[in-house]
């Protein structure tokens, strides 16, 4: 048998970054402060105190970073555009040196024959929109899209494939609820107004996409497999509280046009009493898309749990009468999630069989693993669990596309060690190492793995 899984023709590898985990250069050129340029320089928030500051120094760095992708053997990229580099503020003046930045990172990867895939907005909001609101409110969607026609008009004519949002559960509720994410906000109703304004945003970032005349818009979710810890009716219906909250609440108004019919029992009187949906607001999220993206990690068994936050107005995220528990019998990456690639199939079948033909093609915008690896004496990564994860994967990927499933790309998270949000620099997903002190990139075993994966795919 073959070690690699096979695919059919016209399917697009790719890797993917995204611009605060690796361009460093946070005070160049222009670009404005970033809501986790200010939360990774608040003490105590981010590992080690580590901050994105210079990051893989990737804003100086591309080419030999373009150069490691065309050696790798991909049909795409998938980069981040940040939005404090184009409008330093979020709104008012355009700074063209970012945009010179970005269309010289274009331009790169087309002279290597690479494809971008350009994502819009991956969690770095300028702070001067975040002082004015942030995402509760509903101007950040309507600046938001201001930024996004300005990118597209001088992006548009040589990057196909656009994403409006990068896992907007995450900004939503890791950032306005949990408080783990920038801009490290606790809140209930704030976290919902959050999710809603994001969905708007995506809404108009699509509508200028359109208008600029690209070719394929879509939009990234983090959508994740839950499973009962048990058999009792209890940690089912937690099941049910779990997936309204990671995932209705994005697939229902994007795919559906409709809101969540569990999300009363979800969030009682923050959403019974929400004010910031507007007439009009769900034919606005429920554009259609050319394709989906899909980011997935790992399956989270849930267990039914009394509320653990006496606060009505924080029971948004993880205080929503469930707890997250440990699979056991299975392998557990550098991050403590379970390796199950099965569940990998099992999200994209369910996802097929309940959205059908609502359901646009699909790309996996992110899969990957964080290890513990480290480099040997002569420079050499041999990550074994990563190689077996991507395999695995892979292979489970196939299956959903056998089960009849539209998937048309798989793009690896991530091309290079980086700056890995509140872990800082603890955690490597990287296919490609990095030493932080020099700077070195060190292709991991797990690299010349997927070169080779992507090699056999050819007649």
């Amino acid at each position: 048998m073959s070690d690699f899984p096979r695919f059919p023709p016209g399917f697009v590898f790719g890797a993917a970054t995204a611009s605060y985990q690796i361009e460093g250069a946070a005070y160049e050129d222009g670009r404005g402060p970033s809501i986790w340029d200010t939360y990774s320089h608040t003490p105590g928030l981010v590992a080690n105190g580590d901050t994105g500051d210079v990051a893989c120094d990737h804003y100086h760095r591309y080419p030999e970073d373009v150069a490691l992708l065309k050696d790798l053997g991909v049909g795409s990229y998938r980069f981040s555009i940040a939005w404090p580099r184009i409008v330093p503020d979020g709104t008012g003046p355009v700074n063209p040196k970012g945009l010179d930045f970005y269309s010289r990172l274009v331009d790169e990867l087309l002279a290597a024959g690479i494809e971008p895939a350009a994502t819009l907005y991956h969690w770095d909001l300028p702070q001067g929109l975040e002082d004015r609101g942030g995402w509760r409110v509903r101007e950040t969607a309507e600046r938001f899209a201001e930024y996004t026609a300005v990118v597209a008009a001088r992006l548009g004519d040589r990057v196909p494939r656009w994403i409006t949002l990068n896992e907007p559960w995450c900004s939503a509720f890791l950032g306005y609820s949990v408080g783990r994410h920038a801009p490290g906000a606790r809140e209930g109703r704030g976290a919902l107004a959050a999710a809603h304004h994001l969905l708007v945003g995506h809404g108009l970032a699509v509508q200028a996409l359109r208008d600029a005349g690209v070719r394929e818009v879509g939009i990234t979710l983090n959508l994740d497999h839950h499973l009962p810890a048990t058999g009792s009716a209890a940690d089912r219906d937690a099941v049910v509280r779990a997936d309204t909250l990671h995932n209705l609440v994005w697939t229902e108004p994007i795919l559906a046009g409709r809101y969540p019919d569990t999300e009363e029992d979800t969030w009682g009187e923050l959403i019974t009493g929400q004010d910031f949906r507007r007439d009009g607001d769900l034919e606005l999220i429920h554009r259609p898309l050319d394709f989906l993206g899909v980011n997935y990690y790992r399956p989270i068994v849930v267990a039914d749990a009394p509320y653990r936050e006496s606060d009505p107005a924080r029971r948004v995220a993880t205080d929503n009468r469930y707890a997250e528990t440990a699979m056991p019998g299975v392998r557990h990456t550098a991050m403590g999630w379970p390796v199950a690639p099965e569940t990998f199939t099992g999200l994209l079948v369910d996802l097929k069989e309940q959205y059908g033909d609502a359901l646009p093609p699909v790309h996996i915008t992110e899969n990957g693993s964080a290890e513990d690896d480290e480099a040997g004496p002569d420079g050499t990564v041999h990550d074994t669990d990563r190689v077996s994860y991507l395999r695995d994967h892979l292979t489970a990927l196939r299956a959903a596309i056998d089960a009849g499933v539209d998937v048309r790309g798989y793009y690896v998270w991530s091309l290079l060690d980086n700056f890995e949000w509140a872990f800082g620099y603890d955690k490597r997903f990287g296919i490609v190492r990095v030493d932080y002190a020099t700077q070195r990139r060190i292709p991991k075993d797990s690299y010349h793995w997927y070169r080779r994966m992507i090699a056999a795919q050819r007649p």
